[in-house]
C-alpha cells in the first residue's frame, strides 16, 4: 500500500489528520472524530515504503537516531494539491505516523468567522499576542489568518519561526521569510538569538514552548516588535500563568510586570462539532486593558475571567459566552456547548430560560 491515495482521501473527504502504524488499519479525523478508510492491517513493509514517499535519506536517518521527526512538505496527487505537516515516531518499538492537512488557501479572519476584534489586534506595532488551546483546534489557522491581516494592511518584515513550517505565505504588502528548525537554522533557540538582527517588525513564534522562547518572546515585544504565538493552555488565566510559572521563583515577580506591560491579549479557542457536520470555533478573548495588567502584575489571575465577564464593550467575552452564542443560533447543541465549557454551570446561566 503506499501513502499518496491516503492522503488524497485526506484531501477529498475533508480530514483534518491521517494515523499510520504497524499494525493498525490507515485512520483519517473526520470532525474531530476518528474512521477507518481501509480494512488492510498495515505492516511494517507497507510503513517503510509510505514513509520513503516523504521523507528524505537524510530525514530518515534523523528519524532512526532520535525516534521522531517533525517535517512539513508539499503532496501532489492526480489533480489534487495541499500541504501536509508530518510526523514520524515509534510506539512499542514499531513505527507510525501522524500526517495533518495544511489547507492551501490561507483564510481570513472574516472566512473563519474569528471575532473582528482580531482585526484590530492585527494592527498592533508592539507586544505580545497568545493563540491557545488543545492540539489540533485550530490555532494554527487562526494564526496564519492574523499573518495574513498584517501582510496585507501593513508594509513590514514578517520573520516566522516554525517547525516545521506549516502555512506558506506569500509576500503581498509586508516582506515574508519563513525559517524552519533543521532546514534553515539548526535550533529554536540559535534562530531566537539571531531574530531581532534580521529587521523584523512582527515575529511569528511557532510555539512556545520553554523558559528560553518564552524569555525571548517577552523580550522582544518589550523592545518594540509585535509578537504572536501558541500556548496549550485551557484559558487566558490558565496562559499567563503557565507562562510565569516557566521561570524560577526568584525571576517570577520581574516577569509578572514585564507580561502585564507587554500583553496585548489571548484568544483561547476550541473546535466544537456543528449540528448538522462541521465544526465551530468557539472563543474566548481576553484584551490586556489596565484592569487586567494590573491583575498579571499583582498574581490575582483568579480575578481574570470577571474582568472578562464585564469587557464585552472592548471585545472581551469568555468561553460561555461564545458557546451560548452558538447553541442560540441554532449551530451547536446545548448538550455539545456543556461538554465543551470550561463553567458548565456558568453556561447554564447564560442559558437560562432558552
Amino acid at each position: 500500500m503506499e501513502l499518496s491515495p491516503l492522503l488524497a482521501e485526506v484531501i477529498k473527504r475533508g480530514a483534518s489528520d491521517l494515523h499510520i502504524g504497524e499494525g493498525i488499519k490507515p485512520t483519517i479525523r473526520i470532525d474531530g472524530g476518528l474512521v477507518q478508510i481501509s480494512e488492510k492491517v498495515l505492516n511494517k513493509e507497507d510503513i517503510e515504503r509510505m514513509f520513503s514517499e516523504v521523507l528524505s535519506e537524510a530525514q530518515y536517518e534523523n528519524y532512526m537516531k532520535n525516534h521522531e521527526i517533525d517535517y512539513s512538505f508539499s503532496f501532489e496527487y492526480e489533480e489534487l494539491s495541499a500541504r501536509f505537516r508530518g510526523n514520524c515516531y515509534f510506539e512499542s518499538k514499531k513505527k507510525a505516523g501522524a500526517f495533518r492537512l495544511i489547507p492551501s488557501k490561507i483564510r481570513s479572519i472574516d472566512e473563519l468567522d474569528l471575532p473582528k476584534i482580531l482585526k484590530d489586534i492585527s494592527q498592533r506595532r508592539r507586544g505580545l499576542f497568545l493563540v491557545t488551546g488543545p492540539t489540533g483546534h485550530g490555532k494554527s489557522t487562526t494564526l496564519a489568518a492574523l499573518i495574513n491581516e498584517v501582510n496585507c494592511t501593513r508594509k513590514e518584515h514578517i520573520l516566522t519561526i516554525e517547525d516545521p513550517i506549516e502555512y506558506v505565505y506569500k509576500s503581498e504588502s509586508c516582506l515574508v521569510h519563513q525559517r524552519e528548525i533543521g532546514t534553515d537554522t539548526n535550533s529554536f533557540s540559535e534562530a531566537l538569538r539571531r531574530a531581532l538582527r534580521q529587521d523584523p517588525d512582527v515575529i511569528l513564534i511557532g510555539e512556545m514552548r520553554d523558559l528560553e522562547t518564552i524569555a525571548f518572546a517577552i523580550t522582544a515585544a518589550e523592545t518594540g516588535h509585535f509578537v504572536l504565538g501558541t500556548l496549550h493552555t485551557q484559558d487566558a488565566s490558565q496562559s499567563i500563568d503557565r507562562i510565569i510559572d516557566v521561570f524560577p521563583s526568584h525571576q517570577q515577580q520581574q516577569v509578572r510586570t514585564q507580561l502585564g506591560t507587554v500583553l496585548v491579549g489571548i484568544c483561547s479557542q476550541q473546535l466544537v462539532p456543528r449540528d448538522g457536520g462541521g465544526r465551530v470555533c468557539a472563543t474566548e478573548i481576553l484584551i490586556a486593558n489596565p484592569a487586567v495588567r494590573n491583575c498579571i502584575k499583582e498574581a490575582k489571575t483568579s480575578q481574570i475571567k470577571s474582568l472578562i465577564q464585564t469587557g464585552n464593550n472592548i471585545g472581551m467575552h469568555t468561553m460561555e459566552q461564545s458557546l451560548a452564542k452558538f447553541v442560540r443560533a441554532c449551530e451547536i447543541t446545548r448538550e455539545t456547548a456543556e461538554v465543551f465549557a470550561y463553567d458548565p454551570k456558568d453556561l447554564d446561566r447564560l442559558l437560562e430560560g432558552y
